[in-house]
Order: C-alpha cells, then sequence, then structure tokens
C-alpha cells in the first residue's frame, strides 16, 4: 500500500511539471526571491548537490533562542519542526542530560558534524552537543531524512544528521564580546577576535573563549564551570584554494540532576525541587544520592582541517583528515549490591581522514569520496563504597584487540533538466569492530581475571546507503520535491548488556551461554525514509510543508532467554513513522516576522513484544517519550533599536513507558526576549542589550524523559523543566 502510495504522489509530480514553462525557457530557481523580513529557516542543502532536502537555522534564528542556544547545538535547533528538545536546566549545560527527538527518533541514533567530519562517542553512542560555542557558526543545517553521502556521519544516521557550518576567520578584523548574567548566579563570558586577512600572506586566524558557570536551579552543587576554546585558520593557496584548520575545546565540570520516579510525578508540585542530597549522612541507601556522588568531568578536543586542490575549473579535490579525543568521568549512585557509587570512565581517540573529487560536466556534477576512521573507545567502570569511598572493584572491563574502523566509499551525481532538479548518491559502510576481552575482579585485592566467557569475537558490519532526490519549480514561487534515503547506526548500548552478564554470570555458565553469543543478536539498525514537500514563496510569507514515511528495522528490542529466565536487548524490533512538518514565517511589514513550526509525528512499533515470558501490549502504540504534536511559535517585532521577540513551545502528550501506563500531561512554554541595539558608535559598530525571560508564567512540567524506547513501567526517569528564570546579556561588536 504504502509504495502504492509513494508511486501515485510521483505521478502527480511528473504530470504537474509536464505542465510547467517549456525546458528551453530560462529554468526557475526559486532561491533568487527576496523576502522583507531577516530569514530564520531556510530549505538546505549540499554545495555539490541540486535539491534542497534539509532545513537550515540561520544566525538570526540562533539569535532569536536567546542564551542558551549559544552552548547548545540541540537548544539551537529548538525552532524547528520536527524537532522536540527536552531541557532541564534554563542555560544549556546540562551535558547528556537533554533529550532530542528526530521525527520520533532519539538523538543518540541521529549524526552530528562539523563540515561533513563526525562527532559522535560512546556510553552514550551518539553527538557531543554540548562541547560548542554556537557564535562560531553561521548556520546548522538538518537532515530530517535522507542523509546526503558525503557527510561523516559517525557511528551512523538513522535519525537524520546535524550539519554545523562553522563560521570561518572574517576577511576584515573583529571583535565580539558579550557578558551575560542570571538567576542562580549564572555567568556567561564569550569574546572572539578576528585578524582579518594579514598583509602579504592573506592569512586569516579567529580565537575565542567562552566561560559559563551558574548553579542548579533546585539541589545542591553547579551546572559548570564550562571553558571554550576555539581556533580557526584560513590560507589562501595559489589563486581558488584555501586551507582551513579548525580546532575545538572544551571541559565542564557539572553536578547532575536527579530524576523523578513516576509516582512522584504525580505529586508534581510537591516533588518538583527534589534533588541530590546536600551532606553525607553514613546510611549506604542514602549517601547513593549524594550530590558529589553524581557527578561529570568532560573534557573533549577537536580538530580538522579542509584541504582543496583545484585541478582545474572542472575538477576539484578535497581532503580533510581529523582527530578527536574525549577524557570524561561520571559519577552516579546505584541500588546495585545494596548500594555502590559507579564511575564510567571513557578514554576515546579517533581520526580519519575524508578525501573527495569533485567534477562537473555538461550534464551536471558528481562528487566521489572515501571516508576512514580508525577509533579507540575504552569505556570501563569502577565501583566504590557510598560510605568510605573505598575502591570495590571493577563494573565493566573490556580490553580491545585493536582499534575499530571505518571503510565508506561513496558517489554522488546530480544536474537538472528544464524546471527538474535530480540526484542521486550511494554509500557504501562498512564497519569492524574489534575483538575484546573481559576480565572480572573480586575481593580482596580486586585483582582483574581472565574470563574465557568474557571474550567477545571480531565482527563486521556493512550496509548499502542509497539516496534520490528530485524537485521541480512549477514558477517562481512553487516548488514541489521528494526524496528517499537509507540510513543506519552501527551496534551500541555495549555496556547494559556486558553489566547484565556479569551480574547473571553463573546464570549463563550453567545455561552455556557467553557474552559472544549475546552480541550475535546486534546488528545495525536501519531506517527507509521517504518525503514529499512542497516550498511556497512570496515576498510575504513562506510555507513549507513536508510529509514523511519511514520504515525502521533491527530496532534495539528487549527480548526474553527463558534458558536463563532473563530478558535482554538484541537487534529485532520494527517501527513505522510518518507525519508532516510544517515551516511558515510571514512577513507582515520590514519590522515584523510571524513564524508558526507545528509537526504531527507518529512512531509506533510494528508488533508486540515480550518480556521475561510475558507479552507487552506495545503493537500499534507510539513510542515512548514522542509527542505526536509540538508546535513552536513566536514573533518578532522591531521598532528603531528595540526588538521583541516572544516565543511559545508546545509540546504534546507522551508516555514513559512502552505499554502506556505512565502518561505525562501536554505543557506549554512561553518566552520572552527584548533586546536594544545601538549601531556606528565611537569605536564600536554595535552595542546591544538583552533581557531574556524564560518560562514567564513558571510553568511546572516534565520535560526530559529517560528511556529506552521499549521501557516498560516503573524502569523511567523524569526530570522537570527548569522554573521561571532572568538573563541579562551586554554585547558589543568592533
Amino acid at each position: 500500500m504504502q509504495k502504492s502510495f509513494w508511486g501515485m504522489m510521483m505521478l502527480v509530480m511528473v504530470s504537474l511539471c509536464a505542465n510547467a514553462e517549456e525546458a528551453d525557457k530560462n529554468t526557475l530557481r526559486m532561491e533568487e526571491i527576496t523576502v522583507v523580513g531577516e530569514k530564520l529557516l531556510t530549505p538546505t542543502r549540499q554545495t555539490n548537490e541540486t535539491v534542497y532536502t534539509g532545513s537550515e537555522i540561520t544566525k538570526k534564528g540562533m539569535e532569536a533562542l536567546g542564551t542558551k542556544a549559544g552552548v547548545s547545538v540541540y537548544e539551537a535547533l529548538n525552532m524547528i519542526p520536527g524537532i522536540s528538545v527536552e531541557s532541564i536546566d534554563p542555560y544549556g549545560l546540562a551535558a547528556e542530560q537533554k533529550n532530542v527527538r528526530i521525527r520520533g527518533v532519539r538523538g543518540y541514533s541521529s549524526a552530528m558534524t562539523v563540515e561533513g567530519v563526525p562527532n559522535y562517542g560512546g556510553n552514550p553512542m551518539g553527538p557531543r552537543e554540548y562541547i560548542y560555542d554556537t557564535e562560531n557558526f553561521d548556520s546548522i543545517a538538518v537532515y530530517k531524512g535522507a542523509v546526503p553521502a558525503d557527510l561523516g556521519t559517525g557511528v551512523g544516521a538513522r535519525g537524520g544528521a546535524v550539519e554545523l557550518r562553522s563560521r570561518w576567520p572574517e576577511k576584515e578584523f573583529a571583535f565580539d564580546f558579550s557578558q551575560g548574567f542570571g538567576d542562580n548566579h549564572y555567568s556567561r563570558t564569550f569574546a572572539r577576535i578576528d585578524s582579518g586577512a594579514l598583509p602579504r600572506t592573506g592569512t586569516g586566524l579567529a580565537l575565542s573563549y567562552s566561560y559559563t558557570d551558574a548553579e542548579k536551579w533546585k539541589g545542591p552543587g553547579d551546572s559548570g564551570p564550562r571553558h571554550n576554546v576555539g581556533v580557526m585558520l584560513s590560507q589562501p593557496v595559489r589563486d581558488k584554494d584555501e586551507i582551513r584548520i579548525w580546532f575545538n575545546a572544551n571541559e565542564l565540570d557539572q553536578s547532575l540532576y536527579k530524576p523523578l520516579s513516576y509516582a512522584e510525578v504525580q505529586e508534581l508540585g510537591k516533588n518538583y525541587d527534589r534533588d541530590y542530597n546536600e551532606n553525607l549522612t553514613g546510611i549506604r541507601a542514602q549517601d547513593i544520592h549524594y550530590y558529589k556522588y553524581n557527578s561529570g568531568e568532560y573534557a573533549n578536543r577537536d580538530m580538522l582541517a579542509i584541504i582543496p586542490v583545484t585541478i582545474s575549473d572542472a575538477f576539484r579535490m578535497t581532503f580533510r583528515p581529523y582527530y578527536s579525543d574525549e577524557d570524561s568521568e561520571i559519577l552516579g549512585g546505584s541500588v546495585s549490591r545494596g548500594g555502590i557509587i559507579t564511575k564510567r570512565m571513557r578514554d576515546i581517540e579517533r581520526y580519519g581522514l575524508i578525501s573527495q573529487m569533485d567534477a562537473k560536466f555538461s550534464w551536471g556534477s558528481a562528487a566521489f569520496g572515501y571516508w576512514f576512521e580508525s577509533s579507540d573507545m575504552i569505556i570501563r567502570t569502577q565501583n566504590y563504597d557510598p560510605l568510605t569511598f573505598a575502591f570495590k572493584g571493577h563494573g565493566m572491563y573490556m580490553e580491545s584487540d585493536d582499534n575499530g574502523s571505518v571503510h565508506s566509499p561513496y558517489a554522488k551525481l546530480s544536474g537538472n533538466v528544464g524546471n527538474f532538479n535530480w540526484q542521486a548518491g550511494l554509500k557504501y559502510f562498512r564497519y569492524r569492530d574489534p575483538a575484546s576481552q573481559g576480565y572480572t575482579s573480586s575481593a580482596p585485592d580486586y585483582e582483574l581475571v581472565r574470563g574465557a566467557d568474557l571474550y567477545r569475537e571480531e565482527k563486521e558490519y556493512e550496509e548499502l546507503l542509497p539516496t534520490l532526490g528530485i524537485n521541480c519549480f512549477l514558477s517562481d514561487s512553487l516548488e514541489f520535491y521528494t526524496a528517499y534515503g537509507r540510513n543506519q547506526i552501527r551496534p551500541y548500548a555495549y555496556m547494559p548488556l556486558i553489566n547484565l552478564y556479569n551480574q547473571n554470570r553463573a546464570g549463563f555458565q550453567t545455561a552455556g551461554v557467553t557474552l559472544n553469543d549475546l552480541f550475535n543478536g546486534y546488528d545495525m539498525e536501519i531506517s527507509d525514509n521517504f518525503e514529499l514537500g512542497a516550498r511556497f514563496r512570496t515576498e510575504r510569507m513562506e510555507i513549507m510543508p513536508a510529509f514523511f514515511y519511514t520504515k525502521h528495522k533491527n530496532l534495539l528490542t528487549t527480548v526474553y532467554d527463558p534458558r536463563v529466565n532473563l530478558s535482554y536487548y538484541q537487534n529485532i524490533g520494527k517501527a513505522t513513522g510518518y507525519g508532516i512538518d510544517l515551516e511558515c514565517n510571514f512577513y507582515f511589514r520590514d519590522n515584523l516576522t510571524f513564524f508558526l513550526n507545528p509537526a504531527w509525528t507518529v512512531l509506533t512499533y510494528d508488533k508486540d513484544m515480550s518480556y521475561q515470558g510475558s507479552i507487552l501490549d506495545t503493537e500499534d502504540r507510539q513510542v515512548a517519550d514522542t509527542p505526536e504534536w509540538s508546535v513552536k511559535t513566536g514573533l518578532i517585532f522591531t521598532y528603531k533599536d528595540v526588538e521583541i521577540v516572544p516565543m511559545v513551545r508546545y509540546l504534546g502528550k507522551r508516555y514513559g513507558d512502552a505499554e502506556h501506563k505512565e502518561e505525562m500531561d501536554d505543557y506549554m512554554v512561553a518566552d520572552l526576549k527584548l533586546s536594544y541595539t545601538r549601531k556606528h558608535l565611537s569605536f564600536i559598530e554595535a552595542l546591544k542589550i538583552s533581557l531574556e525571560f524564560s518560562n514567564i508564567f513558571d510553568e511546572e512540567y516534565v520535560s526530559a524523559i529517560s528511556s529506552m524506547d521499549d521501557t516498560r513501567a516503573g524502569n523511567t526517569g523524569y526530570y522537570v523543566g527548569a522554573p521561571f528564570t532572568t538573563m541579562l546579556t551586554l554585547s558589543f561588536e568592533l
């Protein structure tokens, strides 16, 4: 039925375009239309493509979202329909304690790149969105369905991909500075200096630094400090090329927020301020909730270079070497073994190269590339006594034989015929997961002991990932497009499987089941994404609906194993998603812009699941933590030097478990941003004062939900949203 639907829609597009203007007339280009107001969201594509398959939030759009969008990529995307962002603090500082879903798919299943170079880590698997200052980016692009083949997608992009587009050194000298203050002793300092093109060499250099800190809005501890350093270098070579180097370093210390149980959420007003304990009590069951035992230290270093080599007007090569390093430690209290403190340690090193040849022909253009990456991901846990903080052995200790590796050649073709644009791509993804040996430790000396049943064999995962896009211009203001793309994500959630095996090792050994047997049930998750959209633009409005349909397979799902009377993850699940994203901008006057960005999303499991021998009623139920309806809307009104930006975010009803036994109410949050700007002052290009009010009606609501998609009732953590918060920022540009 779905195939016939999409076939019919293709025929409709073809028939519409057949009646368009003749091919020998001027080809219509919708992007040439000039609208009255400043754009917040625009269609986007890769430079060597012809069909716009993504959405891009502009610098103006990021500024409208306020201070928190400066330290969090996800917060900077919160205007785009089809993307739901769940935050627990008002400043964007809570690393790995915020959630994002793209058309219902969790953020860790999505890719993030800087100029096409992948950003990701492990435990949790997925993007490190909290390590950048977004002031150093010109825009952020999102591909919610089909992902361009030339993006280095890291572990994969089942839920789409985010591309950060760098703000490279300015051609003229510039200096930007901002200082923010707010409730809970919030403080943020950002400074960036651009050298301008230096004489003789033309070299451009940009340096930036930021410091951000705040107390948690509830409970003891701080959400910082956070330090970030950015370095961007551009060096012209020959006549047409420019070598670019980009470096980012980020360090963050934070106290974590404590999740609430479903029972506590039922009395939300009473438990809204409940958090970790400020003092030790000497009671084991209480001291696992001590705030210093629930905290994290994160350090990330990332470097990349873009080296173009222009061979002729028709042929150009580009090389993108990169290096990434992460060193993080996170403490967390656990009820396991009567109460222990677990330290998760991540030591991750990645390096790689993306090489690409671009060619132009009379019929269109082509791109051929190869992405290689080597990764060493050391993720281990240690246990400590909550009363004495004495070392109590290793929870998970695995040692890989060598590095994991990715080999991924790809090709793209694109062109146009009259009012038709077309493009097609094909990527081959192969990941080699190295063999690893597991160890145990026990009292009194906790010496590491090798376990034969803890050996995990080397395994390879591979997939062909095609993409296709077609659009048609019916007039200067109306365009239709359709796109298809297959995405994947390599296996993840290794730690839960290893921990479960270690905790029940005797039972597995008795049943003759090894750790390797469990991992034999792991596979790559796959999504097939179809999209049909339209873009209607005039000088006074932009209306851009997108209809999508997605099939997901090999989803990580809990299954029951009668041999050991336990349930654990295996890649056997299937789900179906469909819905509508709608981007609307109305430019009523030169100084008044109204935006309305609603989304309707359905993502359901295709069949019931089993747990501990019982059947869970999950067929056709909305996946946990996935709202069907969401809306982002607001106004941007300017009068002389004053700008007023009221915004409202609505998130519909959600469920915290797969069977819909734990229901979360919908909520609506209103924000307000006021700013005053004076330009062309003595020695200052622009001076700006901004006042932000977040959650102005002090709404109490559940924001982030901590659960896997197949979580059963009683195993979900709920985080509440931040209350009314005020921030003041003073900034200037030279």
